[in-house]
């Protein structure tokens, strides 16, 4: 169940990455944080990175195997990343839909998906 938990959490985590990261980018092409300073941008995004930390960290402490978790820190760092490039795949292409996916793109996804295989493996 634990390791249920840290995916799920990782996943949710990553969406409040994702809007953190690049949400504000939506935002100016919508006009609505234009003529913001970059340091209300900032803030803007700080904001929101609050609640994607308030997921990650608990996704890890319940995740890692010190804690009773099935996974050490090498697959928690592997899996983080498959998940942020998922999750950014699916809301770039829902908020940025001029950004296409290239083949390049899934062969990275590729590598990543074999990079968890290899770091689960014995």
């Amino acid at each position: 169940m634990n390791a249920l938990y840290t995916i799920l959490l990782l996943i949710l985590s990553n969406v409040f990455m994702t809007f953190a990261w690049y949400g504000h980018l939506r935002l100016q092409e919508a006009g609505v944080s234009k003529s913001w300073p970059l340091i209300a941008v900032i803030a803007f995004s700080w904001m929101i990175a609050f609640f994607e930390y308030c997921c990650q960290v608990p996704a890890n402490r319940i995740g890692f195997v010190d804690n009773g978790g099935p996974f050490n820190l090498m697959q928690l760092k592997v899996i983080q990343e498959v998940i942020s490039l998922v999750v950014f795949c699916i809301l770039a292409n829902v908020m940025f839909q001029g950004q296409q996916l290239q083949w390049n793109h899934l062969a990275a996804l590729v590598c990543l998906v074999l990079a968890v295989y290899f770091v689960f493996m014995k």
